[in-house]
């Protein structure tokens, strides 16, 4: 009884844990070479902590050398042409270690880009929220971290960012490849372009190509452009609510199945009162099985109401 007991107590306390915890995505980052981001050679670094997307922002600053590329200053040589923040949609931490996987192309883009550049750092945790998206997330974290801000620099976007309608944005590959092309004829003392690529890539895209094949693309587009570059992969995973008014009155925990819709991953307050009761009905039952079988076993105890007196020598 008491092995049972202890089982049961492992078992909710596992459920209150995974209930609780954020729903967290990777993010990479690489360069196909090391353009004085630090003195030593940095390859295959990963931080195993788990981080927001603004301390992740700090972290690219300052140990990714982006701090040279996005930040303002002047008089400033430019090391690197272009640089891509692109945001992915597909990839939970889970995944990475899973044998099958949702978009094979882009796992394999991932693994074959981190290992083979000069230059390459991970991180598996980032604790995604669905109160921001993860593009206004990761620029505030640059803004943040920059002395002077990100000031006038050149940042373009994809059509399917949620941006500005003034700011420039790109609506196919070739528009990407035009702004390359003009980076690598500028003056060596030009500044460095960021490209922020959304998730699903262009509104008009055809859209039977998977975010992998769309990554794969643009670091094909820019080897062969002949461009220096760096990019920072990171990803949003569907598993966080984005219309909780929208939703069903059904509750769901906080990892989805295979046979879960996504969008439905996070168990919400209300969802986590309600675990919280089921799991005091499950030690009540436990405790009161408990409390019956000790009774029982009492009163099974059958002692003699009277004793024999010893016989006399």
């Amino acid at each position: 009884m008491a092995a049972a007991w202890a089982a049961v107590a492992v078992m909710l306390l596992l459920a209150r844990v995974s209930a609780a915890d954020p729903v967290t995505g990777p993010a990479f980052l690489w360069a196909p070479n090391n353009y004085g981001f630090s003195s030593d050679e940095t390859k295959e670094i990963v931080h195993y902590q788990t981080v927001s997307p603004k301390s992740l922002a700090k972290s690219v600053l300052e140990e990714g050398g982006w701090s040279n590329l996005v930040c303002s200053e002047e008089d400033r040589e430019k090391s690197v042409d272009v640089a891509v923040l692109f945001l992915g949609s597909k990839l939970q931490s889970s995944d990475i270690s899973r044998d099958k996987q949702v978009d094979p192309t882009l796992t394999d883009t991932l693994k074959n880009s981190f290992t083979s550049s000069e230059f390459s750092m991970a991180f598996p945790y980032v604790a995604m929220s669905d109160d921001e998206k993860l593009e206004k997330s990761l620029l505030s974290g640059f803004a943040e971290n920059c002395n002077n801000g990100l000031g006038d620099n050149h940042i373009t976007y994809t059509d399917t960012c949620s941006v500005s309608e003034d700011l420039k944005k790109h609506h196919d590959m070739d528009s990407i490849d035009e702004l390359v092309t003009s980076q690598i004829e500028k003056n060596p003392s030009g500044k460095t372009e960021l490209v922020v690529f959304c998730g699903g890539g262009f509104k008009d895209l055809d859209q039977t190509k998977s975010e992998g094949e769309l990554l794969s693309e643009l670091v094909t587009l820019l080897k062969k452009s002949g461009a220096k570059y760096t990019i920072l992969y990171a990803s949003q995973p569907y598993g966080l609510l984005e219309n909780p008014s929208n939703l069903p009155l059904g509750r769901y925990l906080a990892e989805k199945t295979n046979t879960t819709k996504p969008g439905r991953g996070k168990c919400d307050g209300e969802c986590l009162v309600k675990s919280t009761l089921l799991e005091g009905s499950f030690v009540g039952i436990v405790l009161l099985i408990i409390l019956i079988s000790g009774l029982k076993c009492m009163m099974g105890i059958d002692t003699p109401s009277k004793f024999e007196a010893p016989p006399e020598s």
